[in-house]
């Protein structure tokens, strides 16, 4: 199954988020196209809508994960300049400034590190792009079940 949603308000962005959970990229699968108002990223996704099934191996699959309407990104807790580094995002969160549409996605990384979106709104499209691999590893949390 091919996944394709798209977050047009903060309900929207949690289910985003629950997807995209322990979804790993490299510093080099970052893009900002000032001009366009865009922001990318291309991720190993974790599929967590399929480990119910307890008889299929856990998968990761290419996904694309693209902010429109973005005026700015900020960072902190990593090195942008270093490409190979490779980042783990935890969650995406939505905070808004003043009365709102407008106001910041965070994304929040492992490690303490984050990315900071300041936006007009939320638009958000996330689309599986390739094939699924069989991955042993499910990502655990300390203090989950």
């Amino acid at each position: 199954m091919t996944l394709k949603l798209l977050a047009l308000d903060d309900e929207d962005l949690q289910v985003v988020s629950a997807h995209m959970q322990d979804a790993v990229f490299k510093c080099d699968d970052l893009q900002y196209w000032p001009s366009r108002k865009q922001f990318a990223i291309a991720a190993n996704r974790f599929v967590w809508e399929e480990t119910e099934a307890g008889d299929k191996p856990f998968e990761r699959r290419r996904a694309a994960l693209v902010f429109k309407q973005v005026k700015g990104v900020r960072s902190i807790g990593f090195d942008r300049k270093n490409g190979d580094c490779v980042l783990s995002l935890l969650a995406m969160t939505y905070e808004t400034e003043g009365a709102g549409p407008d106001g910041s996605v965070e994304l929040v990384l492992s490690g303490g590190g984050s990315i900071l979106l300041d936006v007009d709104c939320i638009e958000v499209q996330l689309a599986d792009t390739g094939g699924a691999w069989e991955t042993k590893l499910k990502p655990r949390h300390p203090g989950a079940a």
